[in-house]
C-alpha cells in the first residue's frame, strides 16, 4: 500500500473537488491508488469533478500543417511560455509539423528527418535550439490523418500565429462534395472538438476498459437507491447512453446550434467523419513546482 501523503491527498482534492478528509479516506480505502480513489469518491457522490482531465502543466506549442488529403499535428514542449513566444521556437514547431506530413507519427522518425536549410536532422536542430535558447525542449507527440477522398481540416484554438497555438484539432471528412465545403465542415467540427473534448469517434471506438469502469461506478450508484436489480439494470443502460452523449463525438450535441447531433450534421452535409485528433498543450504532464524563495536562498547560500 502506498503511503498516504499530504501531497497525494491534495492532488486527489484538486482532481475531484472533494473535501480533504473525504480524499484521505478514499485513498486509505483504495490503498493509495489514485484512480481507485476517484472511483470511490464518485460512488459515494462526493466527487465534483472526477471526469475532468488533469491540469495543463507544460509549455510550448501545438502546430498543424496540411497537404492534399492529409494533415499533421505535433506538440513541441519547452519549459516556459516565454520560449513559446520566441520566433525561432515557433518556426521550429511549424517546420516539425510540415515534416510530420511525410515522416508520420513516430517521433523518432521525425527527429531523424532532414531539417530544411541543410542544418542536419530535426534532432540536430533541436539540440542547437536548446543550446541557443537555454531551455530544455522536446517533441512530445505527433498525429497524422489522411483520407482517400475528401479533406482533413485543421483548427487551432486562440492561435498565436497561423497553425500555432495551445489547442489543435485534426478532422478527417470523407465525401464527394467540393473540398472547400468539406474543409469548412471539418473546421466547424474542429471548433466543436476543441470545446467538448470527445474521447471517441463513435460508440464502437469507446475504450472497453473505460466503459466497464463507468458501468461499475454507475451500477454502484444505482444500487445505493435500493431499487431492484432489474430496475438498476435499466437505470445503468440509460446512464450509459448519457455517457456516450458526453464522450462520443458523433453522439454529442452540436455546439453551434445546441440541439442537433454531430452525426446528423455530417449526414445532412453528405459527408462522413472518419477520424479526429485533439492535442491540448501539456495535457497529462505533471509540472514540477517548488518554493521559489527557497531556491533563491539556496542559490545564495542562505540557510
Amino acid at each position: 500500500m502506498a503511503e498516504i501523503t499530504a501531497s497525494l491527498v491534495r492532488d486527489l482534492r484538486e482532481k475531484t473537488g472533494a473535501g480533504m478528509m473525504d480524499c484521505k479516506k478514499a485513498l486509505v480505502e483504495s490503498g493509495g491508488d489514485m484512480e481507485a480513489a476517484v472511483d470511490w469518491l464518485r460512488k459515494k457522490g462526493l466527487s465534483a469533478a472526477a471526469k475532468k482531465s488533469g491540469r495543463v502543466a507544460a509549455e510550448g506549442l501545438v502546430a498543424v500543417a496540411s497537404a492534399a488529403n492529409r494533415a499533421a499535428m505535433v506538440e513541441v514542449n519547452a519549459e516556459t511560455d516565454f520560449v513559446a513566444r520566441n520566433e525561432q521556437f515557433q518556426d521550429f514547431a511549424t517546420q516539425v509539423a510540415k515534416l510530420a506530413l511525410d515522416a508520420g507519427e513516430d517521433v523518432e522518425a521525425i527527429k531523424a528527418a532532414a531539417y530544411p536549410g541543410g542544418e542536419g536532422t530535426v534532432a540536430d536542430k533541436l539540440t542547437a535550439l536548446i543550446a541557443t535558447i537555454g531551455e530544455n525542449m522536446s517533441i512530445r507527440r505527433a498525429r497524422v490523418l489522411s483520407v482517400s477522398q475528401g479533406a482533413v481540416a485543421t483548427y487551432v484554438h486562440n492561435a498565436v500565429k497561423p497553425g500555432l497555438g495551445k489547442i489543435g484539432v485534426l478532422v478527417a471528412v470523407e465525401g464527394a462534395s467540393e473540398v472547400d465545403a468539406l474543409e469548412t465542415l471539418g473546421r466547424q467540427v474542429g471548433m466543436h472538438v476543441a470545446a467538448t473534448r470527445p474521447e471517441a469517434l463513435d460508440v464502437d471506438a469507446v475504450d472497453p476498459a473505460a466503459l466497464e469502469r463507468e458501468k461499475a461506478v454507475l451500477s454502484e450508484q444505482a444500487r445505493a437507491s435500493g431499487k431492484p436489480e432489474n430496475i438498476i439494470e435499466k437505470m445503468v443502460e440509460g446512464r450509459i447512453r448519457k455517457y456516450y452523449e458526453e464522450v462520443v463525438l458523433l453522439e454529442q450535441v452540436w455546439v453551434h446550434d445546441g440541439e442537433t447531433r454531430v452525426r446528423k450534421v455530417a449526414e445532412k452535409a453528405g459527408a462522413k467523419l472518419s477520424g479526429f485528433a485533439r492535442f491540448q498543450l501539456g495535457e497529462g504532464i505533471e509540472k514540477q513546482t517548488g518554493d521559489f524563495a527557497a531556491e533563491v536562498a539556496a542559490a545564495a547560500g542562505v540557510g
